[in-house]
This record gives C-alpha cells, sequence and structure tokens, in this order.
C-alpha cells in the first residue's frame, strides 16, 4: 500500500536543478536507504517529504493521517528547555529513557543549550524513536554515534515496525537495515529492491542497459540521416512516418552519467623520521585521554582509530596535528613530514569567497600524479562545474562544502593524513573513491571513524582507545579486529618505544602473528577475481577480431596491438593472482579441517 507518491516533482536552486520531473513511490513497510553524490538534493527531498519545503513543480501526496517522525541534521529546540523537560513532553517517557541510556544520556538536569551537537543528536533521535510515526524519516542517524551504539540501532530498526526512509553514508548499516535503494542522481530518482551491496549489481546492470540502448538509438539515428540526406521525400504515408521516427530519435536523451570525484595519490618525499610518541599523557581534569603511550609511525601505515564517544580520540589527532600540546612526553616529528589534517569540527568559511578562491589561496597549480595542474581543473574533478566554481561558498550545501574542505587537504601534497570522521559528511562515491586514493597513498594514514567499511577498505592496523587513557592495537581492518577482540587470549601489540625503533622499522609487517586467513580486501578478490578474467580474456579476444578486421589499416593495427599486449599483461597478472588466492583458500580450508 502506497503511503507517499513523488509525482512528476521539479526542484530549483539558482542555476542549479536538484529534481527534473522525477517521481518515487514509498510503501508501507518499506525500508528505504537515499544515496546520492552531495549536493544532489538528498536532505532537500527528505524536507518536501515532511512538509518543511515545497517542489517547484509536480506534487507530493502522503496518505491522509500519516504519522511522521523527522530527524535533520541539525536538531532545534525549544530555548530554556533541559533534557528532562524533552523527556516529560514524550508519552513514551520510559521508552526516551532508555534510549537515551543506550546513548550515553544521564543527566536530565542539564539545559538543551549547553549540550554538545552530537548530544543534542541523540536526545533527538531518542525522542523520535520512542514515538509512535508511521514513517520514520533520518538524516544521517548514524553520525556523532560510536560502534556500539550503531550496532545497538541496526538492531533497533531492524525490529521497526513502521516504514523507514533514511540518508546514510554508512554501507553496512544500509546492508543491514533496507530492503530498497533509492539513489538520487542527474535531477531523477531510480528505484533499487535491493539492499547496498545488490543495488551495485542492479546499477551496474541499469547502466549497461542504458549504454546499449542509448549505442542501439545512435545506430538507428546515423542509418535514419543518412536515408534523409539522399533527399527522401515525405510523400507517403511509410515516409513520413520514417521522418517524424527520425526527429524523435534526434531529440532523445542520453542516459545521464554519474560523475564521480577524481582523485591522484602523488608521492611526498619522506624521510627515515616519521612522527614519534614518546611516554605521553593527556588528561582533561579527572578524564584520562592517554597514559604513557609511547609509539612510532612507520612509512605506509594506515592507522584506524576507534573506541567509546568522549574517549579522547579527536584530541589525539589534535595531538598529532599540533593543535594541543601533551601534558606529559614528546611528540617529535620528523623534518620532512607534511600533516594534512581534516578536523571534524566544521571548518569556518567566508560565505562571500569565491570557490575558486578557496582553492587558489592553497596554490593557483597543484602538482598531482598527472603533473601541475590548476585549481580549476582540480575543482572539477572535485564535480565543481565551471559556474559552481565562480559561485559563493554560502551557496553550497553542507555535503559540497567538506567535499571542498577535502579538497583542500589533500591540494597540500601531505605526507600524512590526520582524518577525523571524515565519512560522516562525504557522500558513498566520494568515500569509495577516496578509499582507493588512501590505499595507493604513499605516505601515513590517521583516521578516526565510526565507519565500519572505510576502516575495512583502508586501515591495516587498528587502535581501540578504552575511555581510560589505554590503547590497545589490532593488525588488519575493522572486521579482523572484531574477531581479534572476541578472543579472549588475544595479546595486545606491543607499544613500539625508540628503543625498538631499528628492528621494528624494517618492516613492521614482518611481525604479524602468521594466519591462514584472507583479509577483507583479499576476501573481496577472491569473490569477484573469475569475472575480472573472464572479462580479460573476453577483451581479449574481441581485439583478436579487431585486428583482423585492420589487417591492411596500419595505424589503427597499431593501436590494437598495443592494446592487446596491455589487456595481456593484465591477464597474466591476474592469473599469477588468481593462483595464488586458491592456493591461499586451499590452505585455509586445510587447516578448518585439521
Amino acid at each position: 500500500m502506497n503511503i507517499v507518491n513523488i509525482e512528476q516533482i521539479s526542484k530549483v536552486f539558482g542555476e542549479k536543478v536538484i529534481f527534473d520531473e522525477a517521481s518515487f513511490g514509498i510503501q508501507e513497510g518499506d525500508r528505504i536507504g537515499i544515496i546520492g553524490i552531495n549536493g544532489t538534493g538528498k536532505t532537500t527531498l527528505l524536507r518536501m517529504i515532511v512538509g518543511l519545503e515545497e517542489p517547484d513543480a509536480g506534487q507530493i501526496v502522503r496518505r491522509s493521517g500519516l504519522k511522521i517522525a523527522w530527524l535533520p541534521q541539525e536538531p532545534r529546540f525549544s530555548e530554556n528547555t533541559t533534557v528532562r523537560s524533552c523527556v516529560e513532553s514524550c508519552p513514551e517517557q520510559w521508552k526516551v529513557e532508555s534510549i537515551l541510556t543506550r546513548l550515553g544520556i544521564d543527566r536530565y538536569d542539564t539545559p538543551v543549550e549547553q549540550l554538545s551537537g552530537g548530544q543534542k543528536r541523540k536526545l533527538a533521535l531518542a525522542l523520535v524513536l520512542a514515538g509512535d510515526a508511521e514513517l520514520l524519516i533520518m538524516d544521517e542517524p548514524t553520525n556523532h554515534l560510536d560502534e556500539q551504539m550503531i550496532l545497538w540501532l541496526e538492531d533497533y530498526l531492524k525490529n521497526y515496525r513502521g516504514t523507514l526512509l533514511m540518508v546514510t553514508h554508512d554501507r553496512y548499516f544500509l546492508d543491514k537495515v533496507t530492503n530498497r535503494i533509492l539513489e538520487v542522481s542527474g535531477g531523477k530518482m531510480y528505484g533499487y529492491e535491493a539492499n547496498y551491496t545488490r543495488f551495485l549489481e542492479l546499477k551496474t546492470q541499469r547502466q549497461e542497459q542504458e549504454l546499449a540502448a542509448e549505442r542501439k538509438r545512435q545506430s538507428i539515428l546515423r542509418i535514419e540521416l543518412e536515408w534523409a540526406k539522399r533527399g527522401c521525400r515525405a510523400r507517403s504515408t511509410k515516409q513520413r512516418a520514417r521522418l517524424e521516427r527520425l526527429e524523435n530519435l534526434k531529440n532523445g536523451q542520453a542516459p545521464v552519467r554519474t560523475e564521480n570525484v577524481r582523485m591522484d595519490s602523488i608521492k611526498t618525499r619522506m624521510g627515515k623520521k616519521t612522527i614519534e610518541l614518546e611516554h605521553v599523557g593527556k588528561r582533561f581534569g579527572d578524564q584520562v585521554i592517554l597514559e604513557d603511550f609511547s609509539y612510532i609511525f612507520l612509512k605506509n601505515q594506515k592507522v584506524g582509530i576507534v573506541g567509546p564517544n568522549g574517549c579522547g580520540k579527536s584530541t589525539f589527532m589534535k595531538m598529532l596535528a599540533g593543535r594541543i600540546m601533551p601534558d606529559v612526553g614528546e611528540i617529535q616529528m620528523g623534518e620532512t613530514i607534511r600533516v594534512g589534517y581534516f578536523a571534524q569540527e566544521e571548518q569556518e568559511m567566508d560565505e562571500n569567497q569565491r570557490v575558486i578562491d578557496y582553492v587558489r589561496e592553497i596554490g593557483e597549480y597543484i602538482h598531482t600524479s598527472e603533473g601541475r595542474i590548476s585549481a580549476s581543473r582540480l575543482l572539477e574533478q572535485f564535480l565543481f562545474t565551471p559556474d559552481m566554481q565562480y559561485s559563493l561558498i554560502g551557496k553550497l550545501s553542507g555535503g559540497e562544502r567538506r567535499r571542498l574542505y577535502l579538497l583542500g587537504i589533500l591540494a597540500q601534497n601531505a605526507n600524512v593524513l590526520l582524518l577525523d570522521e571524515c565519512s560522516d559528511s562525504l557522500d558513498i562515491p566520494t568515500l569509495a573513491v577516496l578509499e582507493d586514493y588512501l590505499n595507493s597513498f604513499e605516505g601515513i594514514v590517521v583516521a578516526v571513524s565510526h565507519d565500519r567499511y572505510f576502516l575495512d577498505n583502508v586501515a591495516d592496523r587498528i587502535l581501540e582507545f578504552d575511555g581510560q587513557g589505554g590503547i590497545r592495537q589490532y593488525e588488519g581492518g575493522y572486521t579482523d579486529y572484531l574477531e581479534a577482540r572476541e578472543m579472549p587470549s588475544y595479546p595486545a601489540a606491543p607499544q613500539v618505544s625508540k628503543k625498538e625503533k631499528k628492528s621494528t622499522a624494517r618492516d613492521w609487517k614482518q611481525n604479524r602473528t602468521a594466519r591462514l586467513k584472507f583479509s577483507f580486501k583479499e576476501q573481496k578478490e577472491y569473490e569477484t577475481i573469475d569475472g575480472d578474467i573472464a572479462a580479460l580474456e573476453d577483451k581479449v579476444r574481441k581485439l583478436d577480431e579487431e585486428i583482423l578486421e585492420n589487417a591492411t589499416n596500419a595505424g589503427r593495427l597499431a593501436e590494437l596491438t598495443i592494446q592487446k599486449e596491455e589487456a595481456e599483461a593484465q591477464l597474466e597478472e591476474k592469473m599469477d593472482r588468481w593462483v595464488y588466492l586458491n592456493d591461499l583458500a586451499e590452505k585455509i580450508e586445510a587447516q578448518k579441517n585439521a
């Protein structure tokens, strides 16, 4: 049963088209996750469904009497209210109190205006969940929640009996909670009966079908144009119909190609000395952040930092960035170290400054793996069109501002990247490209994140803050960390002192405990490598056919020969990788059966 119908809506902000005659229907019992690049209108769509904004054209029809609960990214409360007054205003007071306990809020006499942004969102989340809404609409519900809270919210929403519509960048969360995906792209909406993983497959199929249809349209259009050029007269009914078909083909639209952010990993020289922490301690009042912590960050290490909210993860990042000094101990930086720091807090930007001038302050030309590129071209790679580049920062959406902020960090040619909750504000396509960038980045990455998918794809070591000044170390990504943490006898990785640097710095991976199991990345590769090999074999076969067809065309023959050599080299590399992965799979199976 339909509870909301979105019918041919259009929405324009300035010169930017957000929606163009887009339609979608929400059925009772749907659990819908909305995804799309920042600035495509995800939050605007939620606000229109709630009724806080109206489309410029078209309509949104809601079922009569539909009860809607709404969680915005930045909830607002009445002045002079306390946590207690908010709780008492809810008919299901016991339920709110139970949820607040889960979310770590227990001081009910605190004025709401004294709460942090994260605490306000948790209070708003508890009030929304405790209601009796039939349609629950949430904009980034996992922001400011730590791993345990996210797992609890997953379970809660899986048992929720109403209809759910949400925007989130947490891909594991989407997989566990949703049964439909709504993709917002190019002013249109595309619905998929799937969770996130299945959506990726269905989206690829849709794009392939659209491209095949477009190739067919172009082929027929070429034939029809040649027919028209021969001067055929539109006398007969058949000829008039053919001319009308030609006009329809000419007026047809090619499929909208979703543009993704492009990032180039560059190499910046790093000397022998990186970042060394010696007996570092830090506390705020009675709260111990770090106690006698020593560590050496090694070249090309990718470290993920996890732990409960308020345990000091952001404070640790600020100490690494030089924004805060330790109470005791010392943090030493190598002479060649250049730090790029993506802070969790929303950065102040001059809203009257043009987007391109923000980048030009960093440099008129930026060094990348492609060589020097202009600030304008770099902005285009980050999906800022020429029109957007000369617009004011104040006109950008919140997500677009964070994308611009990330661009500024990467443009500094740092060899150490400190990323504090970057996944909270970046869209899924940008996160996917950032993950690829970080995997090829020749430098140190330290990332605080509650995004389990992000940590699985990026981190090769996890530091877990316990909230009492202690840190445990685990090898691998987030999934490896969870598995290791469940093992009661798992030893913490030793802290690295300066005296141990020579033996440790040779290659930190050599000292890892040998274990016969796939890493997260190897598992994904093992599942897809057969298809990759088949695709490359098909590519080589098609190139062979083209070479035969162009045997007398010397120029084209040379191009095709080079392409075939490259494809064969890729195929050989994939086959070598296939042998390794299958050999490892057999050893893992043998170990299980031993």
